[in-house]
């Protein structure tokens, strides 16, 4: 028996959200690499911590975080090129610590039955900065709890349960995001049964798109690409007539760039049928795909948007549900009620890192150099047979390695290899999707350090030609 993406009941689900970290490989490197004071940490770690994947075991322990780079124990650096989509402004800037550390000294605290200045600033900034008039605001300490009171939300406003959303797709650890996320690794066998009334669709991933037309990096993309995914979608949407929301990515962290008139044809099929357009921003919102949001690229507005990660500057967890003033309704309801709703230390590090976002340029940053990087990406795809996508805009970028390009077998093995040796040479990223090396750099980071990174993955993708 099989579930909806194909692993057998009682089996292991499929490696999705990163690298594994219980492979053969990954004890191979750790055993060459990590030694001394890092491995008695590890092992420390491990004691006490829950086991779970792609986690506990961790891979190495930090003990400085600075910039774009992470140092460990015995002082091998890394340009980290990953860092959980929260490091946008770069680890430690001290413009967000000098903030925060004010912000202790006037408010630590306010319950959440009352307000303070910080958590309303932020509300309203978020309110002027968010596209299409969206500007009613909740907040939470994460991203799966932001999903979550935007699902909520959605069902009050619209007096329906189901929702929409892709295979592939991830939204958050607890039950109702994970409900709707479309991966393996956080959905499936002993983790069932999840919230009823989700149903999922393909993603608008061209590459490997199951509906029909497919391209690679070697081509642009036609029209026709995402035709069929969009039809799709407005037939299910169509068919049963009771949606309370589409829950998406706008543009998939793995990443997967949605087809020209994709989110167009799709915001059309949800007004049609009354449904609620979610956008889930929370790993490539406030600049990281080189607009401040990726929803902009399309010039598509939700009804509710969904930041978190990068909000806190990389120092705090902080995460924001953003809706259009008309959703209002449900006042009756406690849809978060979370103890640090209002927190001031948070929404501080939230406001100062928009500061800086905005103040150093972060955004064109990442669209400039970003944009370079994917040329020398595509450079690089010429010369590397086992690159069979390039994909990515701005600072998101995906690398996908197949054993062959005609019949696109996914290269795991050589992915993993890449990683390790990216590693040793001082370069961390993360593997999606068992094969896409996937590049998340800060907005911080310069054509230099880009250049380096770059010049690292050549070699160890010319390394991995051998597997």
């Amino acid at each position: 028996m099989t579930n909806g993406q194909g692993s057998r009941a009682g089996a292991p689900p499929a490696q999705s959200e990163g690298e594994s970290n219980l492979s053969p490989r990954r004890r191979a490197w750790a055993e060459a690499n990590i030694a001394g004071r890092t491995r008695e940490l590890i092992e420390r770690d491990a004691k006490v911590f829950l086991h779970q994947s792609v986690s506990t075991p961790c891979m190495s322990a930090v003990k400085k975080a600075e910039g774009i780079w992470l140092e460990d124990f015995a002082g091998q650096r890394y340009m980290d090129f990953h860092g959980n989509n929260v490091h946008h402004i770069g680890y430690g800037h001290p413009r967000l610590v000098a903030a925060i550390k004010t912000q202790l000294d006037e408010l630590s605290f306010a319950p959440r039955r009352f307000t303070c200045e910080p958590a309303v600033e932020l509300a309203e900034r978020l309110g002027a900065l968010a596209p299409g008039g969206l500007s009613k605001v909740l907040f939470t300490t994460g991203g799966s709890d932001a999903v979550e009171v935007a699902l909520k939300l959605a069902r009050v406003a619209s007096g329906r349960v189901k929702t929409l959303s892709c295979w592939v797709a991830f939204h958050g650890a607890g039950f109702g995001a994970a409900s709707v996320g479309g991966e393996q690794l956080f959905r499936s066998g002993k983790l069932g049964p999840l919230l009823p009334g989700t149903e999922h669709v393909p993603p608008f991933g061209c590459y490997r798109d199951p509906l029909g037309p497919q391209h690679d990096g070697r081509s642009p993309h036609g029209a026709e690409c995402g035709v069929a995914c969009a039809n799709l979608v407005r037939y299910v949407l169509q068919k049963e007539g009771d949606f309370a929301a589409l829950i998406a990515e706008p543009n998939r962290a793995v990443p997967y760039i949605p087809p020209p008139g994709f989110w167009r044809a799709v915001r059309q099929a949800c007004d049609e049928t009354g449904t609620l357009l979610i956008f889930d921003e929370i790993p490539t919102g406030l600049g990281k795909t080189g607009r401040l949001f990726a929803c902009d690229h399309d010039a598509v507005t939700p009804d509710i948007l969904v930041l978190g990660k990068a909000l806190g500057g990389g120092v705090l967890p902080i995460a924001a549900t953003v809706c259009r003033a008309e959703l209002d309704v449900a006042g009756d309801f406690a849809l978060g009620h979370y103890t640090h709703e209002k927190n001031p230390v948070t929404a501080r590090a939230a406001l100062t890192t928009l500061d800086i976002i905005a103040d150093e340029g972060l955004v064109e940053n990442a669209a400039a150099v970003g944009a370079w990087a994917l040329e020398r990406l595509y450079e690089m795809m010429q010369r590397h047979e086992i690159v069979g996508d390039v994909r990515g805009r701005g600072f998101l970028l995906g690398i996908e390695l197949v054993r062959d390009r005609d019949s696109k077998e996914p290269a795991s093995e050589a992915a993993e290899a890449v990683f390790y040796a990216a590693l040793e040479r001082g370069l961390s990223f993360k593997i999606t999707m068992g094969n896409v090396l996937t590049l998340t750099p800060p907005l911080v980071t310069g054509r230099a350090d880009m250049e380096r990174a770059l010049d690292i993955l050549d070699d160890c993708l010319s390394d991995s030609a051998a597997l």
